[in-house]
C-alpha cells in the first residue's frame, strides 16, 4: 500500500523551527560575530583566510547578507559576492545537522535578490556566482578540526543519483583548532580569544559581570581594540543577549534529553547504555552503527559518543555519566 506522503510533509511554521530560522536569536537584531563583519576589510581578510586568497581591495567585495527587514525571520550572517564566488558564513555555538537545509534557504534567496531585474524565462543563460558555506564553530561541545554536512544526508530516501545536494563545511574555531586559519585571520583569531575569556569567567562570575570585565580587559590587551572601542555598550549587550540564548537552547536541549529518558532510562541503566556505547566505539564501530546495534536513539547515541572522546581512552562511565547530565 503506497504511503501518504502528506502526513509527513512540514508546513513554514514548522520547517522554520526545525532549521532554526525562528529561534530565540531572532528578538535581537546582530551578534558580535555579524557586527564584526560588517566591516569589509575585515570581511575581506576572513574571505582571504579561507579561501587562501590576496586580495587586497575591500571594493572587490560586495555584501549580500540578508537583513530581517527584507526576508523576515531569514537571516543569515555574512554573505558576500567576490571574484564570481558567493561566500556564505555562519557562526555557530551549538552542532546542527541542518545547516545545509538552512543554508538552502539563504542560497536562495540571496540569488533572488542578484537575479532581481533578471528574465528567468529567457533563453539566456542566467550566470551565478560559485557557492561556498561555512560554518564557525565555537561550541562548547567537542568537534574535530574539520567536518563536512551533507544535505542528502537528510534525504529518507538514499538514490545513487542525487539531482540536489549542498554540502556545509564547519571549521571548529575554539583554542588549539585551525591555527593556520587563525594566523591567516587576526580578527577572528581576537574573536576566538573575546569569546574564551567570557567562557572562564563566567565559571566564577554572573553573565553580565564577566562580559563587562572580558571587553575591558580586551580593549587594555590589544584584542579586537578598536571594534570595541567604537561599539563597547552595544557590544555588551549583544554578547549578554547572545549567551543567554545560548543558555536557553542549552536548556532546551537537557530538558528533551531527560524527557527521553522519563519512559524508564533509569541511572544504572543509563550507565550501562554508556559502558555499552564506549566498548563498541574502542572497536572504532560508527554512532550510526552502535545506534543500530543496541536499538537505541541515535542523536542520543552520538551525544554520549562525542563526550566520550574526553575521556579516552579509559571512558570512565562515572566521570561520562557526570558530564552529560551536566
Amino acid at each position: 500500500m503506497k504511503k501518504d506522503m502528506t502526513q509527513e510533509m512540514l508546513t513554514w511554521e514548522q520547517w522554520q523551527e526545525l532549521t532554526g530560522w525562528q529561534s530565540v536569536r531572532r528578538e535581537y537584531k546582530d551578534t558580535v560575530f555579524r557586527m564584526l563583519h560588517r566591516d569589509k576589510r575585515k570581511l575581506l581578510a576572513l574571505y582571504n583566510g579561507v579561501n587562501g586568497a590576496d586580495y587586497d581591495n575591500p571594493e572587490d567585495l560586495e555584501i549580500v547578507t540578508l537583513e530581517n527587514a527584507i526576508y523576515m525571520s531569514c537571516k543569515n550572517d555574512v554573505a558576500c559576492v567576490i571574484d564570481f564566488t558567493l561566500e556564505m558564513y555562519e557562526q555557530q555555538s551549538t552542532v546542527n545537522p541542518n545547516m545545509p537545509l538552512r543554508y538552502l534557504g539563504y542560497v536562495a534567496r540571496v540569488f533572488e535578490k542578484l537575479t532581481v531585474h533578471k528574465n528567468v524565462y529567457s533563453r539566456k543563460l542566467i550566470k551565478l556566482p560559485a557557492p561556498k558555506f561555512i560554518v564557525f564553530y565555537n561550541g562548547r561541545e567537542q568537534q574535530p578540526e574539520r567536518k563536512e554536512y551533507r544535505l542528502s544526508d537528510a534525504y529518507r530516501t538514499k538514490t545513487k543519483d542525487i539531482s540536489l545536494e549542498l554540502v556545509v563545511t564547519q571549521l571548529n574555531i575554539n583554542p588549539g583548532y585551525n591555527d593556520e586559519l587563525m594566523q591567516k585571520c587576526p580578527d577572528l583569531f581576537q574573536y576566538m580569544q573575546y569569546v574564551s575569556k567570557i567562557r572562564e569567567y563566567n565559571k566564577e562570575m554572573p553573565l553580565e559581570a564577566a562580559v563587562t570585565r572580558t571587553v575591558d580587559e580586551c580593549i587594555n590587551e590589544g584584542i579586537l581594540r578598536e571594534f570595541l572601542l567604537q561599539n563597547k555598550a552595544e557590544v555588551v549587550s549583544m554578547t549578554i543577549f547572545e549567551y543567554d540564548a545560548e543558555l536557553h537552547m542549552k536548556m532546551e536541549r537537557e530538558e528533551a534529553f531527560e524527557d527521553g529518558h522519563a519512559k524508564g532510562m533509569k541511572q544504572g541503566e543509563l550507565k550501562k547504555l554508556i559502558t555499552l556505547i564506549c566498548r563498541k566505539k574502542q572497536k572504532s564501530k560508527t554512532p550510526e552503527v552502535i545506534a543500530e546495534d543496541l536499538e537505541e536513539d541515535l542523536e542520543q547515541v552520538k551525544r554520549i559518543y562525542d563526550i566520550a572522546d574526553e575521556f579516552a581512552p579509559e571512558y570512565d562511565a562515572e566521570k561520562i555519566y557526570t558530564k552529560l547530565m551536566s
